[in-house]
């Protein structure tokens, strides 16, 4: 199984909780449970837990990236559990790197509002109504990213109402351009 990404928009759910000398707190959730997603996707309650144990008992963390990209990790996730609602995350984006610079500076312009998480599925079935429901997930990462699929999540100020773009055909257009990119 390969690796799949699940795109989030940040938002109420997910703020700038501070900003220190180094780092840019953010927090909230990455994942919403039973939300249906623009890919007809619902995570299912549980879905990362015994992941995120995994992951635990090895001593290892969920990686923050940029835009998904391996080699621009621009910050850690200190917390990322789950609970009632969903994934939930808090982390710093480390404003002593460039890429973490620009992230904090895109994200407090509001030029990106994204998350999106990069997971392997383990357990999936397809529903009655053609969603495809996600019972147990292998959570690698959590991204900032520009083109999120899941609006009821985006980054926000404290109190901001965003609304919600559906810009999925055209992330896919740039995903595939990206995808040619690296082939050539």
């Amino acid at each position: 199984m390969e690796l799949e990404h699940k795109f989030a928009r940040l938002g109420e759910d997910l703020t700038v909780a501070e900003t220190t000398e180094d780092a840019v707190v953010i927090e909230g959730y990455a994942s919403l449970f039973g939300r249906t997603d623009k890919g007809r996707d619902v995570v299912e309650p549980g879905a990362y837990a015994a992941s995120l144990q995994r992951l635990g008992a090895k001593g290892d963390k969920v990686r923050m990236l940029w835009q998904h990209d391996p080699t621009q990790p621009i910050g850690v996730w200190d917390e990322v559990r789950e609970d009632a609602t969903g994934l939930w995350v808090r982390g710093r984006i480390l404003t002593t790197i460039t890429k973490g610079r620009e992230a904090a500076a895109l994200l407090a312009a509001k030029a990106i509002d994204g998350l999106s998480i990069g997971y392997r599925t383990i357990r999936a079935r397809k529903d009655d109504t053609g969603l495809r429901r996600l019972s147990e997930l292998e959570l690698w990462e959590v991204s900032l990213v520009t083109f999120p699929m899941l609006p009821e999540a985006r980054v926000a100020a404290k109190g901001e109402d965003p609304e919600a773009i559906d810009l999925r055909e055209l992330a896919h257009v740039f995903t595939e351009a990206r995808a040619e990119l690296n082939r050539a």
